[in-house]
Parts: structure tokens; sequence; C-alpha cells
């Protein structure tokens, strides 16, 4: 058994009060998620398990942008996920150092047109550990794909957050049946 920690959009955008879609920040907040991703981040440097960084955005001539998405139609209109903005780089108090792998991702799945599967299976991962936000959506399309795709997957429950607790445990429920679930401070040596 081979691990990695997945680590989705803690994004300014989406994480902070300030941001342009702020549609998790106040339950990132209320929950101390990004305080439990990265007591996951820490367990994941102590015993030598890769960390790898995603986030949603687009370039900044937004072509790469799926406009007749509901989800992302509206973001060149109101500046949102510009990759060349401060909504896009992870939040001030996310553990992440220059040297982590970051990898971009243009749709809510981070293995949709990414090398995220490409990395994992260079470096024979078997167990794929996911936080992020939101577990409504990055979260549950993460963990469907990566189960699809043979991983054994993991999600690690209060570094997850999405906009309502109730879209939360809802998200929880469903994909306990293709995950295991964990809380930061479960998480072994």
């Amino acid at each position: 058994m081979k691990s990695a920690l997945v680590v989705i959009d803690f994004i300014n955008d989406i994480v902070d009060l300030k941001g342009k879609i702020p549609s998790c920040a106040q339950q990132v907040i209320a929950c101390n998620t990004i305080k439990h991703a990265n007591s996951a981040i820490a367990w994941a440097r102590k015993n030598h398990i890769p960390c790898i960084f995603i986030k949603v955005g687009f370039n900044n001539d937004y072509l790469d942008l799926p406009r007749h998405s509901p989800m992302f139609g509206k973001a060149e209109s109101i500046g949102a996920l510009n990759l060349k903005s401060w909504g896009t780089q992870f939040h001030q108090d996310l553990a992440i150092t220059e040297d982590d792998l970051v990898i971009c991702k243009p749709r809510v799945n981070p293995f949709h047109n990414t090398q995220l599967d490409s990395v994992l299976r260079a470096n024979a991962i078997t167990d794929v550990y996911f936080c992020g936000v939101s577990t409504a959506w990055a979260i549950q399309s993460a963990v469907r794909d990566a189960h699809d795709r043979d991983y054994q997957v993991h999600i690690i429950t209060d570094a997850c957050a999405a906009a309502t607790e109730e879209e939360h445990q809802s998200s929880l429920t469903m994909l306990s049946r293709i995950a295991t679930l964990h809380s930061s401070k479960q998480l072994k040596e």
C-alpha cells in the first residue's frame, strides 16, 4: 500500500470571505477546516506521503472557461477563478510550500484534463486520501472518479467543507459506500 494526499480547492475565491465566490468560506471558518487540512498535511509529510495540491482556475483570457456551465459560466464577468489573480492563490493559512506539486484543473473533477492520474500511477499510489472543498462538488467528483479508477479512496471528513453542514454530511453519507471516512485525528502513521 502506497498513499498520497490530494488537497483540493482551498483557494481564496472559494474559502476566503473576500473571495469572488466564497461558497464554502463560512463553513471553512466555522469548522476550522483548514486547520484540520493542515493536520492531514503534517501527517502526510511526517510519513513521507506525497501531498498534491489542486486548484480550479482559468487562463487570463478565459479561453478554457466552459461558458455554458451553470457553475463556471459567469466566472469571467465577475473576474473569478483567474489563474493570475489573488482568488486562485491558496489560502494563506494552508500549509503549502513552494516545493509542493500544484495541479490546476479546468473543471470540477481534478482528474479531468489534468496529470493527476499520471502522477499517482507514476508513484505506484494505491490509496488516495482527499480533503478540500466543496464536499458536494469537487470531493464527490474526485472520490467517485478515483474509485472507478480502482484506487482505495479515503476522505478526511473534518478537512472538507461544503456550503452548508447539511450538504457536507449528505455528501459524506453517499460517499461512505465507496470510500473510507476518517477524521484528521484518526490518521495513523
